[in-house]
């Protein structure tokens, strides 16, 4: 399939995990994608894989918290690709809880919310217009089951709550103007994130219903679904890409008495 030939992609937070497997899956499908990241190293690489493979990729810094440098970021896509038709959603901070929540550091509760939810709010109204001139313009946002039930970590499921709401509000307003809006909620995804924590996400698998954790690749593909015309009638949702964690409560049925 080639949904996105002649697109015009930008990723956030693309160097690695879940971004980086967004930005292979559209490139495949004939989008040239924009690889952004506050560490470049990290989008060349994506980027030079990626040309590799026959399709067309550019990397690029972009730090969501900073408005200067995602309006650098957005007019580098159109000055390179020539249009803005995607916008993905997929940079983030997520700090660890402390014991009791009163003890919760303000700046890092702050830096959570600016980089989760503020710096989505940023790259939609700096891609707004040029979305809305394709004349098929998607955004796709990353949220997370965070932002539904709680899985803790306070400021991260906060922003993602919020995010989801953003998403809604934002595809009323885009809507009448040709930009579809939507949002995948993955559970657990096996990315680095998980080991340079120290921590194997496996040890959760029994808890979902489909027996496995999620790969970054599940939730590339259900972008590229909202991103396409195959959604061309979907605006303002919320797709849990989770493996059933919020919809079955696999670790009570199995002991229940």
């Amino acid at each position: 399939m080639n949904r996105f030939e002649g697109h015009g992609v930008l990723i956030t937070g693309a160097g690695r995990g879940i971004g980086a497997a967004v930005a292979h899956r559209l490139a495949a499908e004939g989008a040239h994608v924009l690889i952004t990241d506050i560490d470049v190293a990290s989008a060349e690489k994506v980027a030079g894989e990626i040309r590799e493979q026959g399709a067309v990729a550019r990397a690029f810094f972009c730090d969501v918290g900073d408005r200067a440098a995602v309006e650098a970021a957005v007019a580098h896509a159109v000055e390179e690709f020539g249009r803005l038709d995607v916008l993905v959603n997929n940079a983030y901070a997520c700090h660890p809880d402390a014991d009791l929540f009163e003890d919760e550091d303000d700046e890092a509760w702050a830096r959570d919310l600016d980089l989760s939810l503020t710096g989505a709010y940023r790259c939609c109204k700096a891609a707004l217009p040029h979305l809305v001139a394709s004349g098929r313009g998607a955004v796709v946002n990353i949220g997370s089951v965070n932002g539904v039930q709680d899985f803790g970590n306070h400021a991260y499921s906060a922003a993602k709550a919020g995010l989801i709401s953003l998403t809604r509000t934002l595809a009323g307003h885009a809507g009448p103007r040709g930009v579809r809006v939507n949002l995948v909620a993955p559970g657990t995804v096996r990315t680095r994130a998980w080991s340079e924590r120290g921590r194997n996400p496996d040890a959760v698998r029994e808890l979902y219903p489909l027996g496995r954790v999620g790969e970054p690749a599940d939730i590339a593909a259900a972008v590229a679904f909202l991103a396409s015309r195959d959604a061309a009638w979907v605006t303002g949702a919320v797709l849990p890409v989770d493996g059933g964690i919020t919809a079955v409560n696999t670790g009570f049925r199995r002991t229940a008495p």
